[in-house]
C-alpha cells in the first residue's frame, strides 16, 4: 500500500527529492496515528469538560502525572528505534538482532512501568506537596489509581509500534490508533454519563474507559504482528524470558538520555500545569484546553521526527554520510514546514479551534475560554521552534547522539523555560501569560542548540566512520 515507504533498504536514495518522498512516506502513517492517539486522549478532555471546571481540573493533574511518566516511560524504550534502524542499514534481514531488540525494550517496558505505577499511586500526596488544592487533588488521586493500570500497556504498544514502523508497516499503527479512537468514545460516553445500562461514574468512568482502550490496543498489535507473515517470522513472542543483558544495556545506554530529554520537556509543560494550579482554577483549565490545542498540532512534528530516527538510523548503519545528510533536511523541512500552517491556523481562527474542545459560547466557560484564548497566542508564537527542536532531536537518535541533547534540553527547558515562566508568572502582572511566555523561552533555547548541533554533526564526530 506504501510502495514509496523503504525503511527496510541499506540504500538510502542518493537525492534529496527522494530521500523527501521516502521520508513523507513513512512520517505521514506515524504522524497521522500520533494524531489519532492524541484524539483519542482528547476524547477524555471534551467528555470530562462537560462534567465541569473542578473536574477538568483534578483530570488535568492527574493526567499530568500519568502523561509525564508515560512519555518517559515511551522514551526509554525508544532507543528501538534507532537499535532497529541501524541493524537494519547494517544487513537488510537482521531477524535475529530485531527480535533480541524488541525483546529487550519489552522487558524494559515491564520493568519501568511497575516503578511509575507506584509514582501514580502515590498521586494524592505528591500533588498537596506542590500546594494543589486539597478537593482537586482527592480526585485527581482516585482517578489515578484507576488510570495507572493504562501504563503497561500504553508502553508496550510503544514498542511494538516501532517495530511495525521499522519494518515498513507503519499504518499498522494508523489503524490501530484509529479504532483506539472510537473504542475510548465509546467508553467515555457509556461510562462517564451512564448510557447504555451503564453506572454513571464520571471521571473515574474516563479513567477506566482509557485503561480498556490502552489494553485493547496492546492485544491488536500482538495479533496483527502474529497474523503478518512479514512480520511473524521474527518470532517476537518466543522465548521471551531469555535475557539478552548485551542489549539490554544498549537500551539503557541510548534510552535513558532519551527518557530524560522528554522528561525535561514534558515535566516543563506538567511543571506549569501545576504553577497555573496556584494561580487559579479557571486559569488551569484555560491551559489545558489550550496546551491540547498546542499538543494536538506537535503530533505531527513528533511523527517526522519518528521518521528521522529511522532513516537517519539507516543512513548511520550503512555508513552513508550522504544519505545522514538528507534524511534530516528533508524530515526539517517536513516537520517545520507544517508547524508553519498550525502558527498560521492559531492565529487566525483561535476561537475555532478552541471549539474543537469546548463550547466557546457557554456562558459557563466564558473565563476558560478566555485564559485559552490569551494562551493560544503565544503557543501559536512557538510553533516553529517546537517542530524544529523535536526533529532535531530525532534526527540525532538516528545517529544514537541522545546525551548531550539531554543536557540541552535540562538546561534549556529548566534554567531557561521554567525560571523564565516563575518569575512572569509570579512576579509580573503577566500571570498565566508569563508561564506560556516561559514555555515559548525554553523551546527556543532547545530549538537552537539541537540544529547547531545537527549542522555540526561531523565536526563533533557524530557521524560513522
Amino acid at each position: 500500500m506504501l510502495q514509496t515507504a523503504t525503511p527496510l533498504t541499506a540504500d538510502v536514495p542518493s537525492g534529496l527529492r527522494a530521500e523527501f518522498r521516502a521520508t513523507l512516506a513513512l512520517a505521514w502513517p506515524l504522524a497521522a496515528a500520533n494524531l489519532l492517539q492524541m484524539l483519542v486522549h482528547a476524547i477524555d478532555v471534551i467528555f470530562v469538560a462537560r462534567l465541569g471546571d473542578a473536574a477538568l481540573a483534578a483530570s488535568s493533574l492527574g493526567v499530568s502525572i500519568f502523561g509525564l511518566l508515560l512519555w518517559t516511560g515511551s522514551g526509554l524504550v525508544g532507543a528501538a528505534a534507532p537499535l532497529i534502524a541501524a541493524e537494519l542499514g547494517r544487513r537488510k534481514h537482521a531477524v535475529r538482532e530485531v527480535r533480541r531488540t524488541v525483546r529487550m525494550a519489552l522487558w524494559l517496558s515491564a520493568l519501568i512501568s511497575l516503578i511509575f505505577m507506584g509514582i501514580c499511586a502515590a498521586g494524592g500526596p505528591i500533588m498537596l506537596a506542590t500546594g494543589q488544592a486539597a478537593d482537586t487533588s482527592a480526585r485527581a488521586a482516585g482517578f489515578l489509581l484507576i488510570l495507572l493500570w493504562g501504563m503497561f500497556p500504553m508502553i508496550a504498544a510503544s514498542v511494538l509500534r516501532i517495530f511495525v514502523s521499522a519494518l515498513g508497516r507503519p499504518t499498522i499503527a494508523t489503524a490501530i490508533t484509529f479504532g483506539a479512537l472510537g473504542v475510548n468514545a465509546l467508553g467515555n460516553w457509556m461510562l462517564v454519563f451512564g448510557n447504555l445500562g451503564m453506572p454513571a461514574l464520571g471521571l473515574h468512568g474516563s479513567a477506566i474507559s482509557s485503561v480498556i482502550t490502552s489494553t485493547l490496543m496492546l492485544l491488536a498489535y500482538v495479533v496483527i504482528i502474529q497474523s503478518d507473515r512479514r512480520l511473524r517470522r521474527y518470532h517476537l513472542f518466543g522465548n521471551w524470558w531469555r535475557s539478552e543483558w548485551t542489549r539490554f544495556f544498549d537500551m539503557l545506554r541510548i534510552g535513558a538520555p532519551i527518557a530524560l530529554t522528554i522528561l525535561a520537556e514534558a515535566g516543563l509543560f506538567t511543571g506549569a500545569a501545576f504553577l497555573m494550579g496556584r494561580i487559579g482554577e479557571a486559569q488551569l483549565a484555560g491551559h489545558t484546553i489550550a496546551l491540547q490545542v498546542a499538543a494536538l498540532a506537535f503530533q505531527i512534528p513528533f511523527g517526522v521526527a519518528q521518521a528521522a530516527t529511522i532513516r537517519v538510523g539507516l543512513a548511520y548503519g550503512a555508513g552513508d554520510h550522504r544519505g545522514i545528510a538528507h534524511a534530516g533536511t528533508a524530515a526539517m523541512i517536513l516537520g517545520i514546514g507544517f508547524m508553519g500552517v498550525t502558527a498560521l491556523t492559531m492565529w487566525l481562527f483561535p476561537s475555532l479551534v478552541l471549539s474543537i474542545y469546548v463550547d466557546v459560547d457557554a456562558a459557563k466557560n466564558a473565563a476558560l475560554v478566555g485564559f485559552a484564548l490569551q494562551f493560544l497566542v503565544v503557543a501559536a508564537a512557538f510553533q516553529l521552534f517546537d517542530g524544529a527542536q523535536a526533529v532535531a532531536a530525532g534526527a540525532l537518535r538516528g545517529l544514537q547522539d541522545t546525551r548531550t541533547p539531554m543536557i540541552i534540553a535540562i538546561c534549556g527547558y529548566w534554567i531557561g523555560g521554567y525560571g523564565t515562566a516563575i518569575y512572569l508568572g509570579f512576579w509580573t502582572p503577566w500571570a498565566g501569560v508569563g508561564v506560556w511566555i516561559g514555555l515559548a523561552v525554553g523551546l527556543v533555547l532547545v530549538a537552537g542548540l539541537l540544529l547547531l548541533r545537527w549542522r555540526m554533526r561531523a565536526r563533533l564526530g557524530l557521524l560513522p566512520a
